[in-house]
C-alpha cells in the first residue's frame, strides 16, 4: 500500500450504530432475500427529502435527477432500518493476508477459526477522508470481504445516504457501477463509461470528471470477466479511446484517465490481489457476524416462533463447522432457512436419522429439499406433485448445475442471456419458484439481465450435483469437454479427476465443489435426496474406494497445505471420519507422539481448525517432533494460543517458529515453549520476530536455558514491540545481567503488564536494576520475582521504587532470602504506595519484630487486598500484631498465615479481629498448632462474622471439641463456604457435630475431612446428613481407615442423598 496511508495517527474515527440490534440486521437480510435489489420491479422515485446535498453543485438539475435514480434503483431499502455496525465500522487493514490471496474463502473463514483481523476501525463516514493531519484523501480504495459477507448491501446502503445528503458531502457526485455492468461491453472509453451511468450528463462526460470531487464506485471486481493485468495493460490518456473495458479500469486506477477522481473498489479478497498493492491508498475488511449478530440475524428470520429459535440456534452452536460458516452472514441465512425447513416438515421415523445435518453437504440437500417443496409431503407418502417436483428438480440440475459447473471450472460467476443459451439453459425455467432458491436475475444499466447464483457455494453444490450426474455416462473428461476419452469408464475414473484438479489448484476454487461431490456419497445425503436428486443407494459401492482414493492423496505431502486439510473436510462429508477421530482420541489421552504419518499430520491439522478443544487453545505438549512441527507450519498461523511445552525442542525448531511469528498472516496470540531445551540461540529467533509480531500477547518460555544473552535478545526486542504484554521467563538463568537487560526494555516498553523472572539467580543488583526500570514504568502490572536471592539489598531497593510507582499491583518476593529489615523498608513504602493490591512474601525470615512492620502498614494502606506470609517466623507475638491491624483493615481480602508456629493465643486474637473486620474472605491458618483453644476462639468469631468465605484449618491439632465448636458456628453462619480440616483428629465425636450443622447449613460449598479419624460411625453421620443439604458440592473423606467396602458404601450412600456431590473416596 501507498505510504502515505503508512503515516496513521490518531483515531480512525467512531461509527453510529443505528437502532436496535434487529434493526440493524434487517436491511442486510432483506436484501439478500431480493427485497434491495437493484432490478426491482417498478420503481418509484421519492419525494426529495429536505436533506438532499446544498454543495457547490447541490442545485444542478442533472446531479439531483441522478440522486433520485440512485434511490430509486435502491428500492427504498435504506428505510428498513440502519445496517449493522460490522458495516458503518470496517477494519482498516494494511494489505492482503497471503490466505486470502490463495485459498477459498469458506478455507479462509475456517482457517482463521471465525475470527476477524485484530484492526483499527474507520467509520463509514470517514472512508474518504485523511486518518490525520499529515495524511491527504485516499484516491484508490479497496473494500474486500468474502462471499456474502455484505459488500454490494455496503455500496447500496453508502449510495442511498449519498443521494440523501447524509454522507459523503465533500463529494459532488457518486458514480456507482457494478462489474456485472461493464461485462455486458467489450469496448468502452472512458467518456462513455461516465454517460452510461450518468446519463443525464448530455453529449460529454468529460465535464463531470471535472467537477470538484468525484467517486467512481467499482463494486464486485471479483466478477469481472476478464482479469485485470497490470503488468502488460498499454497506457492510455485519451478519455474518448475506445480500449477493451479491462484496459480502461487499468488505466484508471494507474491514474491515466480521470487522475482526480476518487475510486472506490470492492471485491473478494483473492481477486482484489489483482491490484499492485503500491497503487492501493486505503484497504478496508467487512467483518462477518460474531455470536449477537448470528442470534440475531436467527430472530429476524423466525420472530413468531421463539421454540423453532431455540432449536435452530442450538444446531448451529452444537456444530463447530456449521458456526464458522455462519459467520458469513449470506450463509447464516441460507443455513437458517435450511434448518428451519427441516424441524417444520421432518415427516416421522424415516426422517429422524436423517436430522439434524452433521456435514454441509446434508445441509445444502435440505436446503435443495425445501426449494423443491417439501411440504407437499404427506407422512410416508409421495404424492404425484413430489414426483413432479423431483422430475423438475433433476431437469434443473441438468440445466442449472451444468451452468454452475462450467462457471466454476472457468472463474465465472456472473452469467448472461448468450451464456444461458451455450449451456442451453430454458429462460423459462428461470421464471420457476425452485429455480429462485438458487439464482438471482438482476438489471444492468445496460438493460440486460445477468445472472448469478444466490451464494457461491450454492453454485459449488449444484455444480457438484451435475458432476455426479454427468459421470454416469460421460465418456470424456468433463473439464474438458469432450478433449479427453478414457478407456475405463466410471463414476471412479471421474472422481479422481476431479480430486486431482482440486489438489493441484492453487487457488482453492474447487476445494468445497469436492467437498460436496464426496457428500453426495455419503449414505445419509443418499437418502434425503433419493428420489429427487439421486437414485436409491446409486454410487454406495464406490464410497469405500473414494475414501481409500482421497486417504492416497495425504501420503505425499510433506508440508500440510491446506488442500491436505481440505482433504479431511472431504472424508467428513463423506462420513468417513476414522482417521480423524483416531488422531482426536490420541490428542485426548495423550498418545498424539506416536501418529506421526503423513495422514495424521493432515487429521491434526484439521482438529486444530473445527475441534472444540482446540478452538480456545491448542495442546500440543509432549506431542511433536520437529518434523512434525514444520510440516503443520502453515496451519499453525491461525491458531490463537499454542501451548508446546515438554516436546525438547532446541534451537532449530525456533526458527521454524520465529519464522511463523514474522509472518504477515500470524493470528497467534498466545504462545508456550515451557520445558524445552532452548538455548540462547533459540531465544534470539524468538527475539528478531518479537520485532515484526503483532498478534503476540503472552510469550512463556519458563524452564529453558536463554542465559543472559538470550534476555538481551528479547529485551532488545522488547524496546520496539508494541503487543507483547506478558513474558515469562522463570528458570532460565538469566542471573543480574539478565535482569539488567530486562530493566532496560521496561524502562522503554509500554505495553508489557506482566513478566515473571523466578528462580533465575537474580541478586540485589539485579533487583536494584528492576527497581530503577519500575521507578520509570507505569505499565507492568505483574511482577514475579520469587525464589532468587535479593536479599534485604534488593527489597530495599524495590521498596524505594514502590514509593514512586503506581503501576504495579502484584509483587512476588517468596523466598528471597528477606530479614526484618527488608520488609521494614517495603511496609515503608507500602504506606505510601496506592496502586500494588497482591504482596506475597512466602518463605523469608520475618520474625515477631517484622510483624510489628507489617502490622502498621496495615493499618495505614488502604489498597492492599492480598497479603502471604506463609513459612515465616511470626509465632504467637507476631501473628497477634497483625491480628490486631486486620481489626482496623478494611481492605485486606486474603490473608495466609500457614505454617509459622501460631498457637491458641494468636488464633484468639484472630478470632477477636474477625468480629469486627468486613472484608477479609480468606484466611490461612493451616500447619499451626492451635488446638482446640484456638479452634473454639475462630470458631466464636464465625457466628458474628459475615464476610469470612474460606477457612483453611489443615494440620492444626484439631480435636473433638474443636469440631463440636465449629459445628455449631456453622449452624448459624451463612457465609462460609469452604472448610478444610485435613488432618486433624477430630474423631466420631466432631463428625457427628458437623453432621449436625451440615443438616441445616445451606452455605458452605466444599467439605475436606479427609485424615481426621472418623470411623465408620462418623462418615455414616455425614453422609446421611448430606440428605437434607443442597449446597454442598465436594466433600473429601480419604483417609479415615474404613476399607474399601465400607468407602464404596459411603460413597453410594452420599451419591443417593446429595446427587450433585462430588466426593473423594
Amino acid at each position: 500500500m501507498r505510504k502515505q496511508e503508512m503515516r496513521m495517527g490518531g483515531e480512525a474515527g467512531q461509527g453510529h450504530g443505528a437502532g436496535s440490534p434487529a434493526e440493524q440486521v434487517k436491511a442486510l437480510m432483506d436484501l439478500l432475500s431480493g427485497k434491495g435489489c437493484q432490478g426491482s420491479q417498478a420503481p418509484q422515485t421519492p419525494d426529495r427529502t429536505p436533506d438532499s446535498p446544498r454543495g457547490p453543485h447541490g442545485n444542478d438539475s442533472r446531479i439531483q435527477r441522478h440522486q433520485e435514480a440512485l434511490l430509486s434503483r435502491a428500492g427504498g431499502s435504506l428505510e428498513l432500518g440502519g445496517p449493522s455496525p460490522r458495516l458503518t465500522n470496517l477494519l482498516l487493514v494494511e494489505g492482503l493476508m497471503d490466505l486470502q490471496l490463495r485459498e477459498h474463502d469458506f478455507t479462509q473463514v475456517e482457517a482463521t477459526r471465525g475470527a476477524w483481523r485484530s484492526a483499527r476501525t474507520i467509520a463509514l463516514n470517514r472512508l474518504f477522508l485523511p486518518l490525520s493531519r499529515v495524511s491527504i484523501p485516499p484516491r484508490i480504495s479497496i473494500t474486500i470481504g468474502v462471499a456474502g459477507v455484505g459488500k454490494t448491501t455496503l455500496v447500496r446502503h453508502f449510495v442511498c445516504l449519498w443521494a440523501r445528503g447524509q454522507i459523503g458531502k465533500d463529494f459532488s457526485l457518486v458514480l456507482p457501477l457494478t462489474f456485472r455492468d461493464l461485462n455486458t461491453h467489450e469496448k468502452l472509453s472512458a467518456d462513455r463509461l461516465i454517460r452510461s451511468i450518468f446519463p443525464h450528463v448530455g453529449e460529454s462526460g468529460l465535464e463531470v470528471a471535472a467537477l470538484a470531487k468525484v467517486l467512481l464506485i467499482l463494486d464486485g471486481l471479483d466478477e469481472c470477466k476478464t482479469p485485470l493485468d497490470f503488468s502488460n495493460t498499454v497506457a492510455c490518456t485519451d478519455p474518448k479511446k475506445e480500449i477493451q473495458v479491462d484496459h480502461l479500469i487499468t488505466n484508471i486506477i494507474r491514474g491515466n484517465l480521470f487522475p482526480e477522481v476518487s475510486v472506490w473498489v470492492t471485491s473478494r479478497p483473492s481477486a482484489a490481489g489483482q491490484i499492485p498493492g503500491g497503487l492501493v491508498d486505503r484497504m478496508t475488511e467487512i467483518r462477518g457476524f460474531n455470536e449477537e449478530e448470528i442470534k440475531v440475524c436467527l430472530e429476524q428470520m423466525f420472530p413468531e416462533d421463539q421454540v423453532l429459535l431455540d432449536w435452530v440456534l442450538s444446531q448451529v452452536r452444537a456444530h463447530r463447522a456449521l458456526y464458522l460458516m455462519c459467520t458469513v452472514p449470506s450463509f447464516c441465512r441460507l443455513a437458517g432457512l435450511a434448518l428451519g425447513h427441516l424441524c417444520r416438515h421432518r415427516q416421522g421415523p424415516q426422517d429422524t436419522e436423517l436430522w439434524p445435518p452433521r456435514t454441509l453437504c446434508e445441509l445444502y440437500s435440505w436446503y435443495f429439499r425445501m426449494a423443491l417443496g417439501g411440504e407437499g409431503q404427506e407422512k410416508g407418502k409421495v404424492s404425484p406433485r413430489i414426483e413432479q417436483l423431483a422430475h423438475g428438480g433433476r431437469r434443473m440440475v441438468g440445466t442449472l448445475g451444468r451452468l454452475a459447473f462450467h462457471g466454476l471450472v472457468k472463474k465465472k460467476y456472473v452469467f448472461y442471456e448468450p451464456d444461458l443459451k451455450v449451456f442451453g439453459v430454458d429462460l423459462a425455467l428461470l421464471q420457476s419458484t425452485v429455480c429462485s432458491y438458487f439464482l438471482q436475475r438482476e438489471e444492468t444499466l445496460a438493460s440486460s439481465a445477468a445472472y448469478c447464483f444466490t451464494h457461491l457455494s450454492l453454485q459449488e453444490f449444484l455444480g457438484a450435483a451435475y458432476y455426479y450426474s454427468a459421470s454416469k455416462r460421460a465418456i470424456f473428461d468433463l473439464f474438458t469437454e469432450g478433449g479427453v476419452s478414457w478407456p475405463r469408464l466410471g463414476f471412479l475414473t471421474h472422481f479422481r479427476s476431479a480430486a486431482q484438479r482440486a489438489m493441484q489448484a492453487e487457488d482453492g476454487r474447487l476445494d468445497v465443489f469436492l467437498r460436496f461431490l464426496c457428500g453426495l456419497l455419503s449414505p445419509r445425503v443418499n437418502d434425503l435426496l433419493a428420489g429427487s436428486l439421486l437414485a436409491p443407494g446409486e454410487q454406495q459401492g464406490s464410497r469405500g474406494q473414494v475414501a481409500q482414493l482421497l486417504q492416497g492423496c495425504l501420503q505425499s505431502s510433506t508440508v500440510v497445505c491446506a488442500r491436505a486439510v481440505n482433504v479431511l473436510h472431504c472424508l467428513h462429508e463423506l462420513q468417513h471420519t476414522e482417521l480423524a477421530r483416531s488422531v482426536e482420541e490420541a490428542m485426548e489421552s495423550g498418545g498424539l507422539a506416536r501418529l506421526t504419518g503423513h495422514p495424521h499430520r493432515a487429521a491434526l491439522a484439521y482438529l486444530l481448525q473445527v475441534s472444540d478443544a482446540c478452538a480456545q487453545e491448542a495442546n500440543l505438549s509432549l506431542s511433536l517432533s520437529q518434523g512434525v512441527l514444520q510440516s503443520l507450519l502453515p496451519q499453525l498461523l491461525y491458531c490463537r494460543s499454542l501451548r508446546l511445552d515438554t516436546n525438547q525442542f532446541q534451537d532449530p525448531v525456533m526458527e521454524l517458529l520465529g519464522s511463523v511469528l514474522s509472518g504477515k498472516d500470524c493470528r497467534i496470540q498466545r504462545i508456550s515453549l515451557a520445558e524445552n531445551q532452548i538455548s540462547n540461540k533459540g531465544a534470539k529467533a524468538l527475539a528478531r520476530s518479537l520485532l515484526v509480531n503483532r498478534s503476540l500477547t503472552s510469550l512463556d518460555l519458563r524452564c529453558n536455558s536463554i542465559g543472559p544473552q538470550g534476555a538481551k535478545a528479547l529485551a532488545d526486542a522488547l524496546k520496539i514491540n508494541r503487543t507483547l504484554a506478558s513474558l515469562s521467563l522463570q528458570s532460565n538463568r538469566i542471573r543480574d545481567d539478565g535482569a539488567k537487560f530486562m530493566a532496560e526494555a521496561l524502562a522503554a516498553n509500554r505495553t508489557l503488564s506482566v513478566m515473571h523472572l523466578q528462580k533465575n539467580t537474580i541478586g540485589p543488583m539485579g533487583a536494584q536494576h528492576m527497581a530503577d526500570a519500575l521507578k520509570q514504568n507505569r505499565s507492568l502490572k505483574e511482577l514475579m520475582f520469587s525464589s532468587n536471592s535479593i536479599g534485604d539489598g534488593g527489597a530495599k531497593a524495590l521498596a524505594e521504587a514502590l514509593k514512586v510507582n503506581q503501576g504495579l499491583e502484584s509483587l512476588d518476593l517468596q523466598s528471597n532470602s528477606i530479614s526484618d529489615t527488608g520488609v521494614a523498608a517495603l511496609m515503608g513504602a507500602l504506606c505510601a504506595n496506592r496502586a500494588l493490591l497482591s504482596l506475597n512474601l512466602r518463605e523469608n525470615s520475618i520474625s515477631p519484630e517484622g510483624a510489628q512492620d507489617l502490622a502498621r502498614a496495615l493499618c495505614t494502606n488502604s489498597t492492599l487486598k492480598n497479603l502471604d506470609l506463609t513459612a515465616n517466623l511470626l509465632h504467637d507475638q507476631g501473628a497477634q500484631a497483625i491480628a490486631m491491624a486486620v481489626r482496623e483493615n478494611h481492605t485486606l481480602v486474603s490473608l495466609h498465615l500457614q505454617w509459622n508456629f501460631i498457637q491458641a493465643g494468636a488464633a484468639k486474637a484472630l478470632g477477636q479481629a474477625l468480629q469486627f473486620n468486613k472484608s477479609l474472605i480468606s484466611l490461612d491458618l493451616q500447619e499451626n498448632a492451635i488446638g482446640d483453644e484456638g479452634a473454639c476462639a475462630v470458631a466464636s468469631a464465625l457466628k458474628a462474622n459475615t464476610a469470612l468465605t474460606a477457612l483453611y484449618l489443615q494440620v492444626a491439632s484439631i480435636g473433638a471439641p474443636g469440631a463440636q465448636a465449629l459445628g455449631e458456628a456453622l449452624a448459624v453462619n451463612r457465609t462460609l463456604e469452604i472448610l478444610d480440616l485435613r488432618g486433624n483428629a477430630i474423631g466420631v465425636a466432631g463428625a457427628k457435630a458437623l453432621a449436625n450443622a451440615l443438616k441445616v447449613n445451606s452455605s458452605l460449598r466444599r467439605l475436606n475431612l479427609q485424615e481426621n479419624s472418623l470411623g465408620m460411625d462418623g462418615m455414616i453421620c455425614i453422609a446421611t446428613a448430606l440428605s437434607g443439604n443442597h449446597g454442598i458440592q465436594h466433600i473429601n473423606l480419604q483417609g479415615n481407615h474404613i476399607g474399601e467396602s465400607g468407602a464404596r458404601m459411603i460413597s453410594e450412600t452420599i451419591k443417593t442423598n446429595a446427587p450433585s456431590c462430588t466426593v473423594e473416596m
